[in-house]
């Protein structure tokens, strides 16, 4: 049996950065994630009416800045512009474009951090990642030193062949609730699977961890911010867990180095009965809602090589190059 300080734990990785210290999607969250020891952030993306790339989780402004409306529908560049839009949360910070966001990500002293992009269903495939294409090959050595670093995560099958076709350096990750459309949509496409906690710890969710350990893929869990549900993930064998609490994820890890076995006998997993959430008929109701949210705004769900003609097609029209 490993030791405990050469026993693998899961990576890092923060939520929207550390987003329990800083406000969500902004550069200091991000910044603050990869200093407290990080090996990665997460965060959304848009496109505004003006074709820039934000880094923010809403398709709409109002519940973390002072603006309003919807992001597609506004520019990011004018005297109205989002550019000049601040926080609700404190300390007031603006939103990050991705050209911003990949800066940051270049410094010399943040060159070991992986960018997990979550790319909303909300979003044009075709539009969202020719934008990401221009930036990324825009950086010195991209090649080497950007594109294995960028993870992306995809809720919709339509968005893969896109993926594939404009982004292909790029890494790929299904997001989501529900096993069975992982499974039946994205398995052959993708090599990391980002699944909500609480589906994990359903009998679905760890068959299906089983089955992504057999076949070599690797498995996130989010968002994970409870001392508890970091301890049961580490038991469960997750690769990396997404938090909005770097700091405390990183401290227990440091624990767990310690004395791994003592730690986690510790703790025990009642606590997965305390909730309505972690039961059947609450957590199938809502991988219901969210399949009929993805299935509504990406249209219905298909095989990824169903999708390929009209993409192929699409990236044809614009003369969009494979890079």
């Amino acid at each position: 049996m490993a030791s405990s300080s050469a026993r693998k734990l899961p990576e890092c990785w923060g939520h929207r950065g550390a987003s329990a210290a800083f406000p969500e999607n902004t550069l200091a969250s991000f910044e603050r994630a990869i200093r407290d020891g990080a090996e990665g952030i997460e965060s959304d993306v848009h496109v505004s009416r003006d074709d820039v790339v934000l880094m923010f989780h809403d398709p709409t402004l109002e519940r973390t800045t002072n603006g309003k409306g919807k992001i597609k529908e506004q520019n990011w560049y004018g005297p109205d512009g989002m550019q000049h839009l601040r926080t609700k949360a404190k300390p007031e910070q603006s939103i990050p474009t991705f050209p911003e966001t990949v800066e940051l990500l270049m410094k010399p002293e943040n060159r070991h951090a992986t960018f997990n992009v979550d790319v909303k269903v909300f979003s044009e495939p075709l539009h969202l990642f020719t934008l990401m294409h221009k930036t990324i090959s825009e950086v010195p050595s991209w090649q080497t030193e950007l594109a294995p670093r960028i993870l992306l995560g995809l809720w919709h099958p339509r968005f893969i062949p896109y993926a594939k076709s404009i982004l292909p350096y790029c890494k790929r990750s299904f997001i989501g609730v529900s096993p069975s459309i992982a499974r039946e949509y994205f398995w052959d496409s993708c090599d990391v699977f980002s699944i909500n906690f609480y589906v994990l710890a359903s009998w679905e969710g760890q068959r299906f961890l089983q089955e992504c350990k057999e076949a070599g893929k690797k498995v996130m869990a989010w968002t994970v911010n409870e001392p508890v549900q970091m301890i049961e993930a580490t038991r469960w064998g997750v690769d990396v867990i997404l938090t909005d609490n770097t700091k405390t994820w990183l401290d227990l890890r440091a624990t767990l180095r310690t004395d791994y076995d003592k730690i986690l006998a510790e703790h025990s997993s009642l606590f997965l009965w305390t909730s309505p959430r972690y039961y059947f008929p609450l957590r199938r109701m809502w991988q219901n809602t969210v399949s009929s949210i993805l299935q509504k705004e990406g249209g219905p769900f298909k095989k990824s090589d169903e999708y390929g003609v009209e993409a192929s097609a699409a990236v044809a029209a614009t003369g969009t190059v494979k890079a």
